[in-house]
């Protein structure tokens, strides 16, 4: 059973050319940050272009739960009415995040510095993280949480009635606790410091420029010093959200690995912390083209033209690149699959704290699709086999992981025999429209209870 109902089996085709234009759905990271700024604004936040998945909508409801009013005008438009820095209501019920496990940490990070208490869970996933990494800092505010054991949810946190500014070296690369202790930063007094050693995605700090907050970034030998003036007043803003290159990421590489593919897609968020899995393919000696470069709401965006590539070789992935592409190896590593050579993935241990313990959930699954993998704490290998030359005809378990279930579906359209998934229902946790998207390029996707 996965934790959105019964599990939904799902075998992916061997197929013809994958052509046309994949119209992916907004940026997630973006559209959490959104909604969550928009309701810590003054006035009326507009959305445009909002990622509907699952993911997203828990937290436009954990964002009314708090007191703010939060609109759905039509596909992907969404009006935000906020209640300001620190005026978040202590909500009536327990916080559902569903899976979202950048939605559950961003938002405890914004109400810990405020003086109410909310109860978060989620599904058997989201409930299995470890969420001290983002309560640690919190208790340096002046917060206070209490969990389930090894810091999991379901847990309470008790925001801070009188919360002091902080100084947080980023223990590892992550935007996640980077962003919840900026989002805290905001109800505190004087000036909040985030040090992080490796760059990570910056959403949040261009967002929160873009609300008006007073915001500084500075590369120094400490690293990247963030620093945030708190007790703003945030203003509203309109925002039109790029789409996601994480889910972009899924039909790029399809098209790479499927004979005879052309596949456009457009309107891509390229942020260069964002963009290491792109750059990796090229590396490898994808076809791979960016069209139509340009830039909106402060991020750099273009249209990413993706062909057969079957001439790619294997590469050791820099591993300073991890952290711009963390959420992009599982389906990098199909690619692996079917490069030539060995593919070096190093620097990858938060892989094993997603969703689900991805190394893990791929490694296995390409071993079941006759795929040799090699794997320890923060390193694994994947041994290419050519173009076409990838057995399939396996079942991988998706560990009610959205990108694990995309991953094997993308094998599946290259493989020699169908690969299989046990359970492709947390898809619509990110990527709602995955399968007509897929199914209208020229994929083969069945569900198997269908």
């Amino acid at each position: 059973m996965s934790g959105h109902g019964p599990a939904i089996p799902m075998t992916s085709r061997p197929c013809g050319p994958l052509k046309g234009e994949a119209h992916v759905p907004g940026d997630k990271s973006i559209s959490h940050r959104s909604l969550i700024l928009g309701a810590l604004s003054v006035g009326e936040t507009r959305i445009e272009g909002l990622l509907e998945g699952e993911d997203v909508l828990a937290t436009a409801e954990a964002m009314r739960a708090f007191g703010a009013e939060v609109e759905h005008l039509g596909p992907g438009e969404w009006r935000v009415n906020g209640v300001g820095v620190g005026g978040f209501a202590e909500p009536e019920d327990v916080i559902d995040c569903g899976n979202a496990g950048t939605g559950v940490r961003l938002i405890m990070g914004t109400m810990a510095t405020t003086g109410i208490t909310a109860t978060f869970t989620g599904d058997a996933s989201l409930r299995s993280r470890p969420m001290g990494r983002v309560t640690d800092p919190m208790e340096l505010f002046g917060a206070q949480s209490v969990g389930r054991e090894g810091g999991r949810l379901p847990m309470t946190v008790v925001g801070a009635a009188d919360p002091v500014p902080v100084r947080y070296v980023v223990p590892m690369p992550s935007a996640q606790v980077k962003s919840a202790v900026l989002l805290a930063g905001l109800n505190a007094p004087g000036q909040t410091v985030v040090i992080e050693k490796e760059a990570t995605r910056d959403h949040t700090e261009r967002m929160l420029a873009g609300f008006g907050a007073e915001i500084t970034v500075e590369d120094t030998d400490e690293g990247r010093v963030i620093t945030l003036t708190g007790q703003p007043e945030l203003k509203p803003q309109d925002i039109v959200v790029p789409r996601d290159p994480s889910s972009a990421a899924f039909p790029v590489c399809a098209a790479l690995i499927v004979p005879g593919s052309d596949v456009l897609v457009p309107n891509i968020g390229l942020n260069p912390t964002r963009a290491g899995l792109f750059d990796t393919l090229r590396d490898m000696g994808a076809d791979l083209t960016y069209e139509n470069m340009r830039e909106e709401g402060g991020e750099p965006v273009a249209d990413l033209r993706a062909k057969y590539s079957p001439n790619m070789q294997g590469i050791e992935v820099p591993p300073e690149r991890a952290a711009s592409m963390i959420d992009e190896y599982p389906v990098l590593s199909v690619v692996a699959a079917n490069a030539q050579g060995q593919t070096v993935m190093r620097g990858v241990k938060e892989l094993r704290v997603k969703e689900s313990d991805r190394i893990e959930a791929m490694a296995s699954g390409l071993r079941a699709n006759g795929v040799t993998v090699e794997d320890g704490d923060d390193w694994w290998i994947v041994t290419g086999l050519g173009a076409g030359n990838v057995p399939g005809g396996g079942t991988a378990a998706s560990h009610l992981d959205h990108r694990i279930a995309m991953s094997f579906m993308c094998l599946g359209m290259a493989s020699q025999k169908p690969v299989s998934v046990d359970d492709g229902g947390p898809i619509a946790t990110s990527f709602p429209i995955f399968e007509p998207l897929m199914a209208g390029l020229g994929a083969q996707l069945v569900r198997s209870n269908a």
